[in-house]
């Protein structure tokens, strides 16, 4: 690669950690810089690739949250347990899976995700938890294994999927959500990485360089959502899905032109 691909790609990668430590959605930027970065690569490889910039971000954002929030680290178990087992299985599959049966679902889910959110302006403001313990726990184990699947074989807006499930149907606010998908997102990111490294699709020297960026904006991100607390979350949650819903759709429109 050029020296200007390696730059533009370690610039999204940084921004990217940035994104999805304050709210999830970071799969948005880094994902189609790799697209268009070595485009002359195997998907699987770039997809591969994309996930070694993408645990090491979430885990030093994990790191970050742990230090002010503490997550429920019995549920989170409950939910990172199939999230990886999931990941796994979507993995294998992500070669051979056509992506653009996903595409339409995205779209109407996170258009779904947005206008709940924004009607509902104290959604994630403070926890208020549901459901009995037990009960808590089957939800999430069956959410992590659903998402993890889906981070496996395609990605984008996992941990924006993640932040939503646990705000609008576990009760917790914005900022323990977020910090809660950091520990489930480095489960779905570590399965798919064991996956991609049994086939040979990952190119580890690209990768570690990103995840210094990516790292970098993570850490940035963090200490800024935890300063900002639930209401900067929320904020920016619905800035990402907006963003999302367009890039989802516009991809989709393409593909459909082709």
């Amino acid at each position: 690669m050029s020296i200007a691909n390696w730059i533009f790609l370690a610039i999204a990668a940084g921004f990217a950690g940035f994104v999805d430590a304050v709210a999830g959605g970071g799969g948005l930027v880094q994902l189609p810089a790799l697209l268009i970065g070595i485009s002359n690569k195997p998907i699987p490889l770039i997809l591969g690739t994309n996930k070694v910039p993408s645990i090491f971000g979430t885990s030093s954002a994990a790191i970050s949250y742990f230090r002010k929030v503490k997550p429920d680290l019995r549920l989170t178990s409950y939910m990172a347990g199939p999230a990886f087992v999931g990941s796994v299985a979507g993995a294998r599959l992500a070669a051979s899976f056509p992506k653009d049966v996903f595409r339409p679902l995205i779209i109407v889910l996170l258009t779904a995700v947005a206008i709940y959110t924004w009607k509902k302006p104290h959604l994630g403001m403070n926890e208020n938890l549901k459901f009995t313990e037990k009960r808590r726990h089957l939800i999430v184990a069956a959410m992590g294994l659903t998402i993890g699947f889906y981070d496996g074989i395609f990605g984008p807006g996992t941990g924006t999927f993640l932040v939503f499930l646990l705000v609008g149907v576990v009760g917790y606010a914005f900022l323990k959500a977020s910090a809660t998908a950091k520990l489930v997102n480095i489960a779905t990111n570590f399965g798919a990485i064991l996956s991609f490294q049994i086939t040979g699709h990952i190119w580890w020297r690209l990768g570690l360089v990103l995840a210094i960026a990516n790292v970098s904006g993570a850490l940035i991100g963090s200490q800024l959502a935890i300063r900002g607390g639930s209401p900067l979350v929320r904020k920016v949650f619905l800035f990402v899905t907006t963003i999302l819903i367009a890039k989802v759709g516009y991809d989709w429109v393409v593909s459909l032109n082709k």
